[in-house]
Parts: C-alpha cells; structure tokens; sequence
C-alpha cells in the first residue's frame, strides 16, 4: 500500500489489489503447492529445525516495528518481508525466485502510518497473519473467541507452520525466525506449546500516549479509507483491522467486554474504546503469565518510553533475552540508538474528562505492567 493522500488518488496500487485478490480465492491451490514445494526441499526443512525462534507482539504503536527492525539485522534472525505478501504460501520458492530477480528498485518511502518510519520493499513486516486466518477461520470473528491456549490443537497448520518458517530459514540462510505479529498476544500459550524454546517480547506505552497515538492511526485510515475505498480490503486481506471503519475488537473470551469496546466506537469515542481495547489485550497477557511460570520467563515487557529514553540499557535487555552474540548484536544496536526518540508530530488532545477516563480504565493494568516490566522500567 503506496502513501499518496492527495485527492482522487489511489493509495492501493491496482497491481497489488488484483495481485491479493487472486491469492485470496486461489488459497486452496496455494495450500497444496505448499505442500508439493515442503516435498521437494524436504532435505533443507530437515537441515533448518525452528529453534529459539523470536515473537514480537504489542498493541498496535506499542515500537514493535523499530524493535523488529533491530532484531533482524541481526545475522542469525530472519523475519517476512513485505515484497512476500501476498505470495506466503511458497517461501522457498519465492525466494529463490526474488533472489535471481534482484530486488529492483525500492527507494526508502515514509510507511502509510505516518509515522517517520521509512520502509522498502525488503523490510521486516507483519506478514504471517495470512497464514494464521488460512487455518483458523475465526481469528477475526468478534462474536467468537479468538484466544489460542495451550489446549488448542490444529495438526495440519502445526505442520504448515513448522515446514513454512524452516522453508523461509532455508531460502534466507538463517538460523532463527522473528516474527512480528500483534494478534499472536492472543496466542502466546499455543505458540510456547509449539515452540517450547520461543522468546516474546511484548513492548508497551504508558496509557494516556498509547490511546492517543491509537486514536490517530484510527482516524488517518478512516480518511484514507474514505479517499481509496480498495484501503480497508487490502487490510483485511494482509490480516490487519486495527484501524479505519472496518476495525474489529479482539474477541478474549468476554463478549460484554467486545460489545463495549466496539460501541464507545461507534459512538464515536475512539479515546474511551481504545482504553478499553488496551486494558483488555494487556490484562489477558499479564493473566496468562500468571498462570504459566514458564510461559512468564518467555516473555520480555519492554516500555516504549524507557526505549527511547534509555535505548542502550533496553536493547541491551532485548539481546539477552532473545540469547544474541553480543559482538553481533551491540554494533547494529549503536546504529539505532540516537534514532530512538520520543514521537514529536503529536501530542494527546483529551479534555480534563476523556483524561480522568483513560486513567479509570487502565490504571490497575499500567500498575500490573511497570511491575511486571521490572528493570526495564
């Protein structure tokens, strides 16, 4: 998706609207190339098993995209691109393919968020989503649980998965996967069951910032969603409905809980909403830890403003965590490291009584974080 706002321009590229469609109603077809391509490089998935991968996961402008921007300069990781949607079938073939095309030309363009992040074609991004929807039809369903536990079980896509990131290890030479992704928070337990050695990383805002940057995204994609009617189907194809007119709550298990959130929206109060959306994802993963010891020393709470006010100590954090060579690591953190700042292109806007709010809604669970953050915070 190109970021064009002028008037009476697309912002989706025909090319890449027709190209997603015809990879949306041909999933079966690509399900079994899939399959056919795990036959052929059968020895390679042998010779690249999933270990330690890495999983970063936040509320949306939580810092999971400059976290895993870092992470995969790293030699030993690797991590979905976007030249590799909306073709996430076949990895290894992709791949080779790309790789005997050459990159082409992708200058370094501002993301559609906005946000100063610049991004090609070749940089890391939320890709496997597609993936997860393909095998679990109701991930997006706010009427439905979408909570993956230790309990769930889905042999054909634990075998897809594991074949699918050993295929992208292979085609990258790397030795382990970073995926970021932030619906795998509701998830957590069932990625552990499969991959008992994964490390999570679950960056954070403190509440007041965190809803105000959320109520901004929210209202830059409704308006482009409003100028370029193919935005908020391209989303949804690619598995993002964070933001815009066709955002969905996430379903953990509380109805009442959805139905709350979802009405303060279309009321029109996106402040109170988002507080709501906030408290309820970072609540269900503080749970989750609590009752999973094991699951509790998986997983690194990272605060977004202690990043970016102390960005050596936290990356520092980060890389022993996930278990990187210092040597490796330390050097591509330096470059980085007076980049990490504080955003300056906006500030919260609430009243006296959306701020009193805000606190209301999130105030024990921001307690529950810096807490459990420890010394990172």
């Amino acid at each position: 998706m190109t970021e064009n706002r002028a008037p009476g321009r697309r912002l989706v590229t025909a090319g890449l609207y027709w190209k997603t469609a015809f990879f949306a109603r041909t999933r079966p077809l690509w399900r079994a190339l899939a399959r056919l391509e795990s036959t052929i490089v059968g020895d390679l998935i042998a010779e690249h098993p999933v270990e330690a991968p890495v999983f970063i996961a936040g509320v949306p402008r939580a810092g999971t995209t400059i976290l895993v921007e870092i992470l995969s300069r790293h030699p030993a990781l690797t991590s979905h691109r976007y030249d590799d949607f909306p073709n996430v079938y076949t990895p290894y073939w992709r791949n080779w393919l790309a790789d005997r095309l050459g990159p082409g030309k992708s200058e370094p363009v501002e993301r559609a968020h906005g946000d100063r992040v610049m991004i090609t074609n070749r940089s890391p991004e939320a890709v496997e989503e597609a993936i997860w929807m393909n095998f679990f039809d109701h991930l997006h369903d706010p009427a439905r649980n979408q909570v993956l536990d230790a309990d769930t079980s889905n042999p054909e896509f634990e075998r897809f998965y594991r074949e699918h990131v050993s295929k992208l290890l292979a085609a990258r030479g790397a030795q382990r996967y970073l995926a970021k992704g932030n619906y795998n928070l509701t998830r957590l337990r069932y990625i552990a069951r499969l991959f008992p050695d994964a490390r999570f990383i679950v960056p954070w805002r403190e509440p007041i910032a965190h809803v105000a940057s959320l109520v901004k995204q929210d209202r830059l994609f409704t308006r482009m969603a409003q100028q370029d009617l193919r935005v908020p189907v391209q989303l949804a194809r690619s598995g993002h409905f964070e933001f815009g007119p066709t955002k969905r709550a996430i379903n953990l298990g509380n109805q009442t809980q959805v139905e709350t959130i979802e009405r303060d929206w279309a009321a029109g109060d996106l402040a109170a909403g988002w507080a709501r959306y906030w408290h309820a994802v970072y609540t269900h993963v503080l749970d989750a830890l609590e009752k999973d010891p094991r699951l509790r020393d998986a997983v690194l709470f990272i605060d977004y403003r202690r990043l970016c006010e102390q960005p050596p100590e936290t990356l520092n954090a980060a890389r022993d965590h996930c278990r990187l060579n210092p040597e490796e690591f330390d050097p591509i953190a330096a470059e980085y490291i007076p980049r990490l700042t504080l955003p300056d292109y906006y500030a919260p806007d609430f009243g006296p009584d959306q701020l009193a709010s805000i606190e209301e809604v999130t105030d024990e669970t921001f307690g529950r974080l810096r807490s459990a953050t420890g010394a990172v915070t």
